[in-house]
């Protein structure tokens, strides 16, 4: 069987084996002392039970990379192929889901400001939405998209998506994407007032875009049950309206020590490169001598 081939039906057979479980586990939400630290604390929680199929992607490149092309093994190709048919499917069902998130108009769900492009981030701002605005309630939206910018947040919302696609069918993964993509709002919309925005125009500015059709609420509640987005919107979820409002009036708590949060966030991002690496070397060193015995053994 030639290397790619094997390696893709692998990534796929192993990957799903060691995502499903975890998809399952239902992580608790820990409070955070500020939006910013809600957030990655969000985001972590998003991606910590997609973080062993990665671990185990890092292993099978480093195996294959060693391993002669095609692979000389006595293996049925057929039952490896039927064995990840399940895997597959979500695979492709993720992919797909992605595509089509890329392809939609950004204004299509009723929306008039938001952040689009995965690589260069630009905010979109209906001169009709505009029109209906004062000057701080643009200058607030605007601060809140410029957030989204400096974030690439519309690359995090479509890797987001992506990664819980791939832990489908489990409500689990919905309900972190769901939660991550509240604290994100929340977390700008802080970042926007620190900056200089009035938090009661934002509001003002977040319930005039809703506002602006009498279908916008109607398009957002179907955005936010399909999820399939790659842009970072002012509003946000409706179902989350009453709360950003409710914290949009009310003061500007002070900003904790970031820096020591910043640094062991960046800590864990770290050690998780380096666990990748790990994985890697490993896979190059010793994958030849466990995974042919394995799949033998199995298959």
């Amino acid at each position: 069987m030639e290397r790619e081939s094997l390696l893709t039906v692998l990534l796929i057979l192993f990957g799903g084996l060691a995502v499903q479980p975890f998809a399952m586990i239902s992580l608790r939400t820990t409070p955070a002392p500020d939006g910013r630290s809600a957030e990655r604390r969000a985001w972590l929680r998003l991606w910590l039970p997609v973080m062993p199929a990665l671990m185990v992607a890092a292993w099978l490149c480093g195996w294959a990379l060693r391993e002669p092309d095609p692979v000389h093994d006595h293996l049925d190709r057929w039952v490896l192929i039927g064995a990840c048919v399940p895997f597959a499917v979500v695979v492709w069902r993720a992919a797909l889901r992605a595509v089509w998130a890329l392809t939609r108009e950004p204004f299509d769900a009723g929306t008039g400001v938001c952040t689009v492009g995965l690589l260069r981030p630009q905010i979109l701002f209906s001169p009709f939405l505009a029109k209906t605005l004062d000057d701080d309630m643009i200058d607030a939206a605007w601060r809140h998209e410029q957030a989204h910018v400096e974030h690439r947040d519309p690359l995090r919302i479509w890797l987001a998506q992506l990664a819980t696609d791939l832990q489908w069918p489990w409500p689990g993964a919905r309900q972190r994407f769901d939660s991550w993509l509240e604290a994100l709002e929340l977390a700008r919309d802080d970042e926007a007032r620190r900056h200089g925005a009035s938090g009661t125009a934002l509001a003002a500015a977040l319930l005039s875009t809703l506002r602006r059709s009498a279908s916008g609420a109607e398009a957002q509640a179907r955005r936010s049950r399909t999820h399939l987005s790659a842009h970072a919107c002012l509003t946000g979820d409706p179902q989350a309206l009453q709360r950003r409002v409710a914290l949009l009036l009310a003061p500007l708590a002070e900003a904790p020590a970031a820096p020591r949060a910043m640094t062991r966030f960046l800590q864990i991002e770290a050690r998780f490169i380096c666990l990748l690496m790990a994985a890697g070397i490993l896979g190059a060193l010793y994958g030849e001598r466990i995974l042919h015995p394995l799949l033998a053994w199995t298959f």
